[in-house]
């Protein structure tokens, strides 16, 4: 299953057999999405300038899914209640009357629909990680009424979270962002907190003004209560969305263009 990502370093999990469901069942899914997370790129910078869910390569991401045909949907689930009377075959069996008893509505990223049913999929860049156990339960209701025979969640992999400040500090030492001044020049607005944090980090850094900021930047904007692929891992480890097959998937530092 995805050999051309996993090759790249993408990490790859998954559960409830949902594995050798993609490959039996959504072939056609499989290499839909391989095909997208293949060339799908990060230009360091971006990391700095984007912001949360909305970056402009998740906004990029999500364009390269739907040109494939993984639109945005709003699944609406409803329980209704029709009530006849008389006797069930006899002439005096008529519907007496309906109402709807239960509505529930899902809204979600990427839905396409195969021959073999429906898959869902969320991409989970950089949001609170409560946003995980929002995607795992609508996966899971909507796979126990039917509405879906798998999900799947791209977010930060592994070794994307763990090089995160040598990334951002790299791209610093590349722009000379070695100040305030520098980082203002930049295009960047740091807040007087945040400045005072950059300042503060430098003296223990022995000056590395750079090292400091990098530091800080990603505590603030890419922190271990984001969602990234440990804290995926966990809820999955946990049973969250069980019963309904998920497929996971890392972004790998790999994939940042310097």
């Amino acid at each position: 299953m995805f050999d051309k990502l996993t090759s790249k370093g993408f990490d790859i999990s998954s559960n409830y057999h949902a594995s050798s469901l993609l490959a039996e069942e959504f072939s056609v899914a499989h290499d839909e999405i391989e095909a997208v997370l293949d060339k799908f790129s990060i230009d360091a910078g971006e990391l700095v300038a984007g912001g949360g869910g909305e970056a402009s390569f998740t906004q990029r991401l999500r364009h390269a899914l739907a040109d494939a045909g993984w639109s945005k949907q709003n699944l609406l689930i409803e329980k209704r209640l029709i009530q006849y009377e008389g006797t069930l075959g006899n002439d005096n069996y008529n519907k007496k009357g309906e109402r709807t008893i239960q509505s529930l509505s899902h809204e979600i990223d990427h839905v396409k629909s195969f021959e073999s049913g429906t898959i869902l999929l969320e991409i989970e860049w950089n949001n609170k990680d409560p946003f995980f156990d929002r995607d795992l339960e609508n996966f899971k209701r909507l796979h126990a009424d039917g509405a879906a025979s798998l999900g799947v969640i791209i977010t930060r992999g592994k070794s994307l979270q763990d090089r995160m400040s040598d990334i951002i500090e790299d791209y610093g030492l590349k722009h000379e962002l070695d100040s305030a001044e520098s980082l203002q020049a930049h295009g960047l607005a740091p807040t007087p907190r945040q400045l005072s944090m950059y300042a503060g980090l430098a003296r223990r850094f022995e000056g590395n003004y750079t090292k400091a900021w990098a530091k800080a930047f990603v505590s603030d904007k890419y922190g271990s209560a984001t969602t990234h692929w440990e804290k995926l891992a966990d809820r999955l480890s946990r049973g969250v969305g069980n019963p309904c097959p998920l497929i996971a998937i890392g972004l790998p530092a790999g994939i940042i263009v310097p």
